[in-house]
């Protein structure tokens, strides 16, 4: 059996939107410039961003087939043929693929094996929409994929779950701004939005690990990793550790860096499980701290 390729039928997606990306971005600069909207933009930090989506881009058409040819060979041994002509499998398909979305972004900032890959996503101290384009160069070599194979043993093509990876990235562009504050109520509820998304992206312990969403924010809300941003205490961006220049390099590759020197001053194998697969911040004396630890220093400040 054949299918539409699944790498172009998803990237069609978002090529589609590149035009409307560009024209949001220059937009925001305009109205921050104007006084009209919250919108703080730094020269050297939006071209690491820019670079950086650049750079995914190119990094996912040269090492994207292992996870490519793998998907293919689930799906050619799936349990159903799910037609992408009947309506019910794309309702189907848009709620487990935004919970397996959901899984894959929370592994990623509790397993250091996948925080390297994350963790340049979130380097940047700005908050606006230039940071969408902030992508990993490396997801594909800690197999990041395998959290949507489930998918094609069920049967949905390879191309039908690419195009719905797709939407969801194209989805979580316009969420990256301080231009828009809180979407009506109801909407709040069910999706994600800026005022969710800023909070997910703030290193304030209160905020730490919080807000995994790609489209829903339900399984936030299921899951206990929902927090609403709050007026009184500001979201202040980037990482624990924020990085100190605009080096391009560094910021893609500093925490694989930080990880292959630990894993080389190993003193047993249970050091080298916990510095891979333990969660950011994993130290065998407890001297480094992981989110945990932030939350609950910080939680027993709290009157």
């Amino acid at each position: 059996m054949t299918s539409p390729d699944p790498i172009h039928a998803g990237f069609s997606v978002v090529n589609l939107a590149v035009p409307f990306f560009v024209l949001a971005i220059i937009i925001e600069i305009a109205l921050g410039k104007l006084g009209k909207a919250k919108a703080e933009y730094e020269a050297r930090d939006s071209a690491v961003s820019l670079f950086m989506g650049l750079g995914s881009t190119a990094s996912g058409l040269l090492i994207g087939g292992a996870g490519f040819a793998t998907a293919v060979w689930v799906w050619e041994h799936r349990l159903f043929d799910i037609p992408m002509t009947a309506i019910w499998a794309w309702v189907a398909i848009f709620f487990l693929e935004d919970l397996a979305y959901y899984v894959f972004h929370r592994l990623s900032h509790e397993r250091r094996i996948w925080w390297v890959a994350h963790v340049n996503h979130h380097s940047s101290q700005h908050y606006n929409l230039s940071t969408a384009l902030r992508q990993t160069w490396t997801s594909e070599w800690v197999g990041t994929w395998i959290v949507w194979l489930p998918l094609s043993l069920l049967g949905f093509p390879p191309a039908m779950l690419a195009i719905q990876k797709g939407i969801s990235l194209v989805y979580q562009f316009w969420i990256h701004t301080e231009a828009i504050d809180r979407m009506p109520r109801w909407f709040e509820a069910v999706f994600n939005t800026p005022s969710h998304h800023r909070v997910h992206h703030a290193r304030n312990p209160r905020y730490l690990d919080r807000n995994y969403a790609g489209i829903l924010i339900i399984w936030d809300r299921m899951f206990g990793t929902f927090q609403a941003e709050l007026k009184e205490e500001p979201c202040r961006y980037g990482i624990v550790k924020n990085l100190s220049d605009f080096n391009l390099l560094r910021a893609v590759f500093h925490e694989w860096i930080g990880m292959i020197s630990d894993v080389s001053q190993s003193r047993s194998p249970r050091e080298v499980l916990g510095y891979v697969l333990g969660p950011p911040g994993w130290s065998p004396d407890g001297s480094r701290k992981t989110s945990d630890m932030l939350k609950a220093e910080w939680q027993a400040r709290q009157p």
